[in-house]
């Protein structure tokens, strides 16, 4: 094993439907990412074929790796440790992720540290300028996660509501789908909302007035399909649907961030994940941030969505506070819970 300062971090992520691979270096920051995503290729199934993801992963993963290097004119010998996604995701993909960074790792004598995906989505907003300060509380709103978490430090994370069902990602795509719209649906939905009338259709706030934080949008995708079926899914109709659907789902996810600070105490959010990326969702908090008191911090646009960035800055986020890994064994967590991976 090399004497290292660990200063250079290659971060690469594969849990799903898109290669992200990126160099983060711990005094200089985000030297060059890169990514590719499969939507086009699994559009033509209207969602994600986990064989055909993993086998795009292969083909594109070292393509990128020497793309992101040339960018930041760094040599292969020049990286001192690999981050990859172990968990959670698809568990094709995520072993062509670990794969590959495991092996790489073990011919350039470095440590290699397998990151949980959501937690690399959790810190992603620390990538940004302002970056919030802990602790805060963060919204991790995905296809396939919507939480509420209490963030005091890295690996410091306190779970304090949760979906029952369907992820708040998981409405959205499933509501386009009916739609006709797609893959991937959410932004498509989001961007048919903008032509469609806002009081023509009222759509239920699950769980709106529950007492908790946690969430559920099952029924709401049901109340769109019976919209869907009890109208002509003309242009404008369609619009109306698309806009009532956002509607309540955005109103939801600000109605429980708000009532997490209030409970807690706290004056930061952090909004995580690819739905953070919704403009309605975006203007909400800004306007309720406004009003209370409150700050809210969102990843840039290209870190929304799944991406290398997140991965390479929560492998060096990691590696400041533990010793480097001198084995290459590695294994996934298709499920991997965020609080036991904390623990």
């Amino acid at each position: 094993m090399k004497n290292l300062s660990l200063q250079l971090i290659l971060g690469i992520e594969s849990s799903c439907d898109e290669t992200g691979i990126a160099l983060y270096h711990q005094e200089r920051g985000l030297l060059a990412h890169a990514l590719h995503t499969q939507a086009a290729m699994h559009n033509e199934y209207g969602g994600v074929v986990p064989e055909l993801a993993s086998r795009d992963h292969i083909q594109r993963a070292l393509p990128l790796i020497r793309q992101v290097l040339g960018q930041a004119q760094c040599e292969m010998n020049d990286i001192d440790a690999i981050a990859y996604t172990r968990g959670p995701g698809l568990s094709g993909a995520l072993l062509v992720g670990a794969s590959i960074g495991c092996a790489l790792a073990y011919a350039l004598d470095i440590p290699a540290i397998g990151i949980h995906h959501l937690e690399g989505h959790l810190l992603s907003p620390l990538l940004s300028d302002p970056a919030p300060e802990f602790p805060f509380i963060a919204l991790l709103v995905s296809g396939g996660h919507t939480q509420l978490m209490r963030v005091d430090g890295v690996g410091r994370y306190t779970l304090l509501g949760e979906t029952l069902d369907d992820a708040a990602g998981e409405a959205f795509d499933k509501s386009a789908k009916l739609l006709g719209l797609s893959y991937p649906g959410g932004p498509e939905l989001a961007k048919l909302a903008t032509r469609g009338q806002a009081e023509r259709f009222k759509l239920p706030r699950p769980m709106l007035h529950s007492g908790d934080l946690d969430f559920s949008f099952s029924g709401l995708k049901t109340a769109v399909l019976t919209l869907t079926k009890q109208h002509s899914l003309d242009d404008q109709t369609r619009a109306d649907i698309a806009h009532a659907a956002q509607a309540a789902i955005v109103e939801v996810l600000v109605s429980k961030a708000l009532s997490a600070l209030k409970q807690t105490g706290l004056k930061q959010l952090v909004i995580a994940g690819g739905v953070g990326a919704n403009q309605r969702l975006r203007s909400q908090l800004n306007a309720a941030a406004e009003r209370k008191g409150i700050r809210v911090f969102y990843p840039a646009l290209e870190f929304c969505t799944d991406n290398g960035a997140m991965i390479a800055f929560a492998g060096a986020l990691r590696l400041r506070q533990q010793a480097p890994q001198k084995g290459y064994a590695f294994d996934i967590k298709p499920r991997w819970d965020l609080q036991q991976f904390c623990n």
